[in-house]
């Protein structure tokens, strides 16, 4: 989107008389699960209109207090590995200026530049070219089985690997190397542990499960696989999924940090770029993509996670509405019993004229009465408009297309 489309979009949000324009994520709420950079993920997603809950489900250990990190750099400094592969540019500064922290730092770079030096993608490769040093290859693919596949077939019998890690698995990746007889040395920069305050993560797990998130997204396999043993420990694991493979997405950044999911039969999305914008702008085609659109009472609702659209325009709906709203829009329609409607309420008890009462607020969010019909003495319909294919507006939310475990 270049910068005028973006202005004048900011115009129609703000000039007077004028109804805000809906952002593609406005009405959503979305986990974000992220230690490094959710920051910036956080405001890509506010910016298109996204509620955002920030949980990161791992923290990094400082790399001066990394005294396994320490270790292994001393261990390649005294014995040359003969292949270093630099996985990530920020991983790959990160080593090299802990180096220097700890006084080695021109030890790591001479040792470096006597071996066969590997990276994964340009931005490593940018990385170790500011370090003074020159990369021997790089894949054009920055895929890890094309660089796999070079070095086995040069070849990899009785040398030394030293592989620059990040904290994500390379699943299969040393076994391979192994078995072609090769010793592998991980070089494990900026590792991860659990976070140290578990309550945001308790937070967003309650709110996966209470049906207040749309979206979960996930850019490190650890924080997914930090995510579901949170959950094993406070026994609602198999909730947890039971969420993720219906109502909430999956977003993966890409397809090593599904692997933790996929490996419990959970599909995810995934951008065909590895990065967070592509990553955002997916949500930004699959959340509304999810909505469901019914013309009601000569009007076009569309039902978002926390808010609702009534011809193009958002209306905030509190929690109980939507709840109303959701069962209503169930069977698009028909009637609804008030003792259904008050089953779907959170926290209701027994008394209908609870019903009575938020049916009354949904109706003043919605800013259309007619929406809602009464049906004396038997509950509420949605006002479909006759002529509607109601087979079309029957059952479930749309099905969302995911990446199946194993594809």
């Amino acid at each position: 989107m270049d910068e005028q489309h973006q202005e004048r979009e900011e115009r129609e949000r703000t000039e007077p008389g004028t109804a805000p324009a809906v952002r593609p994520l406005d009405g959503f709420t979305i986990g974000v699960t992220a230690a490094r950079r959710a920051e910036e993920l956080g405001a890509l997603l506010e910016r298109r209109g996204g509620q955002v809950l920030h949980a990161p489900a791992l923290r990094i250990v400082p790399l001066p207090d990394d005294t396994e990190l320490l270790a292994v750099t001393r261990a390649l400094i005294d014995d040359a590995p003969d292949v270093v592969l630099a996985t990530t540019a920020i991983g790959f500064r990160g080593w090299v200026e802990a180096a220097e922290g700890w006084g080695l730092g021109e030890a790591l770079l001479n040792r470096l530049a006597g071996v066969e030096l590997l990276a994964r993608g340009p931005k490593v490769r940018g990385a170790i070219r500011a370090a003074g040093l020159t990369e021997k290859w790089s894949p054009a693919s920055e895929s890890m089985a094309e660089v796999l596949d070079r070095l086995l077939e040069e070849g990899v019998d009785g040398r030394r690997i030293a592989l620059q890690l990040h904290g994500e698995p390379l699943p299969g990746f040393v076994e391979a190397l192994r078995a072609g007889g090769a010793e592998v040395v991980g070089v494990p920069v900026y590792r991860w542990m659990p976070p140290e305050d578990l309550g945001p993560v308790d937070r967003l797990l309650d709110a996966t499960l209470a049906g207040g998130l749309d979206a979960v997204t996930f850019t490190s396999a650890p924080a997914a696989a930090s995510l579901l043993r949170r959950a094993e420990e406070r026994g609602i694991r198999d909730a947890l999924l039971a969420a993720l493979r219906t109502d909430v997405l999956p977003v993966c950044v890409g397809p090593v940090t599904a692997l933790p999911l996929e490996a419990e039969d959970v599909a995810t999305l995934q951008p065909e770029r590895f990065r967070l914008g592509p990553l955002v702008q997916l949500l930004c085609r699959e959340l509304p993509g999810r909505v469901r659109t019914l013309p009601v009472a000569g009007r076009r609702l569309e039902i978002r996670g926390h808010a609702v659209v009534v011809d193009g325009v958002l209306r905030p709906v509190p929690p109980a509405g939507m709840a109303l709203l959701r069962a209503l829009a169930r069977r698009p329609g028909w009637v609804v019993p008030r003792a259904e409607l008050l089953r779907a309420l959170p926290g209701a008890g027994r008394d209908e004229h609870a019903v009575e009462t938020a049916m009354a607020r949904l109706r003043v969010a919605l800013g259309a009465p007619k929406l809602i019909q009464t049906v004396v003495k038997r509950g509420y319909r949605l006002a479909l408009d006759p002529h509607a294919d109601t087979d079309k507006y029957s059952g479930e939310d749309a099905q969302v297309r995911r990446v199946a475990p194993g594809c």
